[in-house]
């Protein structure tokens, strides 16, 4: 395995991409050994802000949730601020909305070490357009529930957060095998959530959620079996869903984004990777992380689920993906970027990690489409496309 010598320059600096027209590219600044899933959007005094987890490793305590933004006519992103620092746990994938009364919420999720199965939804509020902030919430207590998609405001003004639960049970280690996607909804700006959980979403995780024409709504997921992108589909506001099944796409058991553009198409980023294209493979995300639970027998009449997550699929190439109807196919597909995307290792310090993943994808009002992702786990890039013909 070839390791990369040459350090990245994390200088926020907004570049032509070489050969490509009216893109551009730039490293968003961090002080972290590990960068690591990225959120987009823009704020209301004009500024795309990213914010995403970093630390020393995913799991480790130190890990928490960073900000960065891009100001309005800017050429360069500003240093990273870190939104939480809780000691005592992992604090991972961030997401940022904007609530009725004009508040800016970030949320994310907090978890002791490598156990998914721990995790709970925190969140903070900002009026000020994410400068200052409140103090850190429990919004969903339920241990196991993990966030990632943006959450989506229906007409009818109530909230729908995609979720999923990571289960397991007393003395096994979580590793994905049971995971499945529910759906929350609020109808009180966020203060009580019910959820509804999606028939047949076992192994279909990162919910993705967009508007797909005609009162219908497309969900786009995760496969923890590393075979293909799944869709279903609601019809009544997310309150019902239909069974996910595979698209035309492959999936990688990595997260894929998906965001409808202005002019009604829907975009989607994802790595064009999956099972077949493995040559290794990993028992867990989190296999290279020891902490106290490690050890601890499963009980004697544990059964072995029949199908396992797959975990060390290649995470690259990184692809964008445009459908005109509603996602029901994806004939035009663009690559962003490319590499071997090694992830048997999640290692960022000994710089062994070569992945393209995450992605979030958000167009701003004036049109262009935005693309952040993470960059072998050193660091968050951001790529700028022009607005697609």
């Amino acid at each position: 395995m070839t390791l990369e010598t040459t350090p990245l320059v994390l200088d926020g600096i907004l570049k032509p991409r070489d050969g490509l027209d009216g893109q551009s590219e730039a490293f968003i600044p961090s002080p972290c050994p590990q960068n690591h899933a990225a959120n987009l959007l823009t704020l209301g005094d004009g500024s795309l802000a990213c914010v995403w987890f970093g630390g020393t490793q995913e799991g480790m305590a130190d890990i928490s949730v960073h900000m960065a933004r891009l100001e309005p006519g800017a050429s360069r992103w500003s240093e990273a601020v870190k939104l939480a620092d809780d000691a005592t746990r992992s604090e991972q994938n961030p997401i940022l909305f904007q609530a009725a009364s004009g508040d800016l919420w970030l949320l994310y999720t907090s978890q002791k070490s490598g156990n998914q199965d721990t995790a709970v939804v925190r969140r903070r509020r900002s009026s000020d357009d994410g400068r200052t902030w409140s103090d850190p919430e429990t919004m969903i207590g339920d241990a196991g529930t993990f966030v990632r998609q943006p959450l989506m405001r229906r007409a009818d003004g109530a909230i729908l957060l995609p979720a999923w639960l990571c289960r397991t049970v007393p003395g096994v280690k979580w590793v994905g095998d049971d995971d499945v996607s529910v759906v929350r909804i609020s109808r009180d700006e966020g203060k009580t959530w019910s959820s509804t959980e999606v028939p047949g979403s076992l192994g279909c995780v990162h919910m993705s959620i967009v508007e797909a024409g005609a009162g219908e709504l497309l969900a786009l997921y995760r496969s923890r079996w590393a075979d293909f992108i799944h869709a279903s589909r609601s019809t009544d506001g997310g309150a019902t869903w239909s069974a996910p099944v595979r698209t035309e796409l492959p999936n990688n058991n990595s997260s894929i984004q998906a965001s409808r553009l202005a002019d009604g198409r829907i975009a989607l980023v994802y790595n064009h990777s999956s099972a077949a294209n493995a040559a290794e493979r990993r028992l867990s995300l989190y296999d290279e992380i020891e902490d106290e639970e490690d050890g601890v027998a499963p009980p004697a009449d544990h059964v072995p689920p029949a199908r396992t997550a797959f975990w060390g699929a290649p995470r690259a190439p990184l692809m964008l993906a445009i459908s005109s109807d509603g996602g029901r196919t994806w004939p035009d597909r663009r690559l962003i970027e490319d590499g071997d995307g090694y992830c048997m290792t999640n290692n960022s310090t000994d710089k062994r990690n070569r992945e393209l993943s995450y992605p979030s994808v958000h167009q701003s009002p004036d049109g262009a489409i935005h693309v952040a992702f993470t960059y072998h786990r050193q660091a968050i890039k951001h790529v700028r496309l022009a607005p697609p013909v």
